[in-house]
């Protein structure tokens, strides 16, 4: 299935940009481009995109009350959407994930990074910017999801756990510890299921909170 994307930036180098990275994937077209708020709200309405890469600061409507808007309770098939913005502020990682974005990404992110952010989020999965840091991934859920016991998992799923914790990509992953992209996503499978955790940002959490990850 090829995943439609709606791009919502005020700058329009941009979001040509994006477009450009976008349309080297087999599996994804951009659908549409809206300059603020406003008119990303409304393609949303019209053009029913599975994700949108959702900028914060544009004008007429912030991309944080737009978030709001799409994905409010009573929206028919709401799109996922993916916060891609210039600003780290621990408060708006926090309300955008809280209002219900499925990534978080900064705009110096690589192009791989972004693709796989749009792939997770069109999966029902979440992907944050490996810079955000740890200190905010604390703050976002608290103490996390924890395993019922320390033993519950494998060796080579608490590997895989570290990497997700440091921000790696599936791809990131598959290199590192020398396996099949098809197998760690398997391991994060079991991950969610053990932890249990609903998506890559708790198990990031977890693997903080829980010293999982040296600092």
């Amino acid at each position: 299935m090829t995943i439609r994307v709606l791009l919502a930036d005020d700058q329009a180098m941009v979001r040509t940009g994006f477009g450009m990275i976008l349309a080297a994937e087999d599996d994804i077209e951009v659908v549409g481009e809206a300059e603020d708020g406003v008119r990303a709200v409304e393609l949303c309405r019209e053009l029913r995109p599975d994700v949108v890469l959702m900028d914060i600061r544009m004008p007429r409507l912030d991309g944080l009350e737009a978030l709001r808007r799409v994905t409010a309770p009573g929206v028919v098939d709401p799109p996922k959407v993916v916060v891609v913005t210039t600003f780290e502020e621990d408060a708006y990682v926090r309300q955008a994930l809280q209002d219900g974005a499925c990534g978080f990404l900064l705009k110096t992110a690589s192009s791989a990074l972004l693709v796989e952010a749009i792939r997770a989020a069109a999966s029902g999965a979440a992907l944050v910017s490996p810079s955000i840091t740890v200190k905010l991934l604390r703050k976002l859920t608290g103490p996390g999801p924890r395993p019922a016991s320390g033993g519950e998992l494998s060796e080579r799923e608490l590997d895989v756990v570290r990497e997700v914790a440091r921000g790696a990509t599936n791809a990131e992953i598959a290199a590192a510890l020398h396996i099949a992209v098809g197998t760690v996503k398997t391991h994060l499978t079991s991950i969610q299921h053990k932890l249990p955790a609903r998506n890559r940002v708790e198990i990031a959490a977890w693997a903080w909170s829980s010293n999982i990850v040296g600092h």
